[in-house]
């Protein structure tokens, strides 16, 4: 199956599942995500042993779609908060099929990986990111309430997870994400795609029943510490906050000026008393 926004190709025992809105940098919508649900349905008939799922253009994925044009904007207001939280929660149980998938699924990162293209991310088996990704758990706006943040608490503790929730527009490079242990491996840029392909084909080499069950076993350890239970926990919170007067008033500033430009605005206070931007101004 391939469309517009996913495309679908078999590579002998692999099946690459290409997000396709490059336009975009690959900013998950409803419609791309129902997409990656069906074609992890139709992986899972084949006998495919791996599946790799990447971006197409300049980046695998910069998150949930927030542009003035998307239905994203405003998608707290037009809801209850518990229809809210079942929207977000829809989300989670996506990418546990993913973390549930019966053939072992790599990421392969590069570009920028945001907010819901970490959340996705977090959820596949192996993680390889090019050494100069630039990885974010939430937008550089504050939209919302730490989504994805209880997901990282358990993948890179508690200090770095906070960092990366408090401080809006928080990043960090491929080879950093590695040292956290968020990834897997980090190679060179230029290398990322042959890398990929090489260790899904290795994986590969393994028959698919066995890959299975070391898959099963493996997850069963960390969904014995929580793992899919912080990947829930942050749903009722960002809903909650999606209602606040704040939140609004960033949906509506997107709204009014666009996404640059509110960025611009939310950061130009900052700017004005330090002479620097934000990550500029980061050590790391």
């Amino acid at each position: 199956m391939s469309d517009a926004l996913l495309v679908v190709d078999r590579d002998g025992p692999v099946t690459y599942l290409t997000l396709n809105r490059p336009e975009r940098l690959n900013a998950l919508s409803d419609e791309l995500l129902e997409r990656l649900g069906e074609a992890l349905d139709e992986s899972a008939r084949t006998d495919a042993g791996v599946v790799v799922i990447r971006g197409a253009g300049r980046s695998f994925c910069a998150g949930y779609d927030v542009a003035p044009d998307s239905a994203e904007v405003g998608y707290a207001a037009e809801r209850t908060p518990v229809q809210d939280r079942d929207r977000l929660l829809g989300n989670i149980e996506l990418f546990t099929r993913v973390w549930r998938h019966p053939q072992p699924v790599i990421t392969q990162v590069h570009g920028h990986c945001v907010a819901g293209g970490a959340q996705l991310a977090s959820m596949c088996d192996i993680t390889i990111v090019a050494e100069d990704a630039t990885i974010m758990t939430s937008p550089a706006l504050p939209l919302g309430g730490g989504y994805l943040s209880p997901l990282w608490a358990h993948r890179v503790g508690a200090q770095r997870a906070k960092l990366m929730s408090f401080d809006a527009g928080r990043r960090i490079s491929g080879a950093t994400a590695v040292a956290w242990g968020w990834a897997a491996e980090a190679v060179p840029a230029e290398c990322l795609a042959d890398h990929v392909r090489h260790l899904a084909h290795s994986i590969a080499r393994t028959p698919a029943p066995l890959l299975r069950l070391k898959k099963e076993a493996v997850n069963r350890t960390e969904e014995l510490q929580g793992l899919l239970t912080y990947a829930r926990t942050g749903a009722e919170t960002d809903a909650l906050l999606h209602l606040t007067p704040e939140v609004k008033a960033v949906q509506e500033r997107i709204k009014q000026v666009g996404l640059k430009q509110a960025i611009a605005d939310f950061n130009a206070p900052f700017v004005e008393q330090f002479g620097v931007h934000p990550v500029q101004g980061r050590t790391r």
